[in-house]
Parts: C-alpha cells; sequence; structure tokens
C-alpha cells in the first residue's frame, strides 16, 4: 500500500522559514520522480518544486531561490525547506510522486494529474 505523509507545516510571519517533511513507502522510492505541490483556497493546484530519480531539481518561478527540495533515498523521504516566506506561499502542500522518470520539469510541475501518489497534504500560513 503506497503512502506518502507529510509533516512540518504551521503559521509563520512573513520572511519565515519551514521545513516540510513527506515520508514514503509502498513503491520504489528511489526510482520515482518525486514533487511537491501546493493549492490555496479558489485556486489551482501548483507545482512547486520537483526532484528527479537521477538527483536533478526544479523550481517554479515563485520560488526559485527561496526554496529547496532534497531526497534521501535511503530513508524514502523528500523535503521542501522554505525561506522567505511570504503571504502568496499560504496554502496547502502535497507531496506526489510518480514511479518513472519526470520528464520535462517544467511540464511536470504543470501536470499534477501526471502524478499517480499524493499525500493528505499539510498547511501553510503566512501572515503579513
Amino acid at each position: 500500500q503506497v503512502q506518502l505523509v507529510e509533516s512540518g507545516g504551521g503559521s509563520v510571519e512573513t520572511g519565515g522559514s519551514l521545513r516540510l517533511s513527506c515520508a514514503a513507502s509502498g513503491y520504489n522510492f528511489s526510482r520515482a520522480c518525486m514533487a511537491w505541490f501546493r493549492q490555496a483556497p479558489g485556486k489551482e493546484r501548483e507545482g512547486v518544486a520537483i526532484s528527479a530519480r537521477s538527483g536533478g531539481t526544479d523550481y517554479s518561478d515563485s520560488v526559485k531561490g527561496r526554496f529547496t527540495i532534497s531526497r534521501d533515498n535511503a530513508k524514502k523521504s523528500l523535503d521542501l525547506q522554505m525561506n522567505n516566506l511570504k503571504p502568496e506561499d499560504t496554502a496547502m502542500y502535497f507531496c506526489t510522486a510518480k514511479p518513472r522518470v519526470c520528464g520535462t520539469f517544467g511540464s511536470a510541475l504543470t501536470r499534477p494529474s501526471e502524478f499517480d501518489y499524493w499525500g493528505q497534504g499539510t498547511q501553510v500560513t503566512v501572515s503579513s
């Protein structure tokens, strides 16, 4: 049974930091494309960061330079370090996976339907 369990969300002020973690099980983590998406109320799900099984990473323009995605294949975990948080980062953050290559990073971050496994999400709220 596949499971993705996120943790680390919370409330911070503008400029603060949070570190999200995702614990994965039930599939071959090291061979999977992993990503973080987020969804704010009334908005579409948005790709934030992606981590390929090759080690490559990419970010949406809105978080580039502030967020860092990392994976530990031995621990089957995916992290998202978020620095210099802004009110517009407020959203539910989801860990997601597909058990194959990512494909083109930019494309993958715009196609949440191509990811097979999803966690339940963790809420991030940034106050001004």
